[in-house]
């Protein structure tokens, strides 16, 4: 890094809003926040918010992506620790390892990370949030780390989730632990995250309408048979879960393998709804 690059770098940083955001951006990771949501975090209009998020991004200490009709902001941790790595390149000497901890926390050798990956929030739901819409939850949060997180709700939660559901999902090597059934209310509100996909796992939601989880998700309708409502043997009931376990495992292996930035909204609300026809979705 040169003299004048770091002059800027430090520049930006000289700012008790910029200091925050860039705190706040950290706290976040890779995910990033959406502007509107840094907004609301650090109370400041969107105008003067853009401002400082703009200075921040000219000095190379963050960068941005488009999701949808969002701008997604996140650390660029290459230019920061760059930034400070210019500081103690010179440490004691020449001899950066003298530095002790100054020396492991800013390497020469980082490694240049522009790639920004934007991640997805996705709530599934289905009436009673036991079967359907749990294993949909266990299986993207297994198959889509790192780019999606996943929820489930129902309109009617059940008091808890069918046990032959968790066995399956254990035997298969998801993580159970955080696995219950909860209202779709939880993800109505002010503080509730906000989604980008909301997918139904059942033909109604008992008649009601989906809830209000804000403008922005794409909605898609999966349809798939209620294991509540499955009469039969043991065996009978295994066959099925498993039946139902292999449709929603495939449904989403496609949906994290589709081209998300470079499909827009109607690409995507187009494939979505292909994998919920039963004529054309994968079994």
């Amino acid at each position: 890094m040169e003299s004048k690059q770091a002059v800027a770098g430090f520049a930006a940083l000289a700012q008790e809003t910029r200091l925050e955001l860039m705190r706040l951006l950290a706290e976040r990771g890779a995910s990033g926040m959406a502007a509107g949501e840094l907004a609301a975090a650090l109370h400041q209009p969107p105008s003067t918010l853009s401002f400082h998020l703009a200075a921040l991004e000219q000095a190379q200490l963050i960068q941005s992506t488009r999701r949808g009709r969002q701008l997604i902001y996140a650390v660029r941790f290459f230019g920061l620790r760059s930034l400070f790595s210019f500081l103690t390149e010179t440490c004691c000497s020449g001899r950066p390892e003298l530095c002790g901890d100054l020396a492991r926390l800013f390497p020469d050798d980082l490694p240049e990370d522009d790639h920004m990956t934007a991640t997805f929030n996705v709530l599934f739901l289905c009436t009673h949030n036991s079967a359907r819409s749990l294993m949909a939850q266990a299986i993207l949060d297994k198959i889509g780390k790192g780019k999606f997180n996943a929820y489930s709700a129902g309109s009617e939660p059940a008091r808890n989730p069918m046990p032959e559901v968790i066995q399956k999902l254990a035997t298969l090597g998801h993580d159970t632990s955080g696995l219950h059934c909860k209202s779709w209310n939880r993800f109505t509100g002010a503080d509730a995250p906000q989604m980008d996909f909301v997918i139904t796992l059942c033909d109604t939601l008992q008649g009601q309408d989906c809830p209000d989880v804000g403008e922005n998700p794409i909605t898609a309708a999966w349809p798939l048979p209620d294991p509540a409502k499955f009469k039969g043997t043991p065996t009978e009931r295994a066959t099925m879960i498993n039946e139902l376990y292999g449709m929603i495992r495939r449904r989403l292996e496609i949906f994290v393998n589709l081209p998300h930035a470079s499909l827009d909204r109607i690409a995507l609300k187009k494939r979505l709804d292909e994998m919920g026809d039963s004529s054309r979705a994968p079994v």
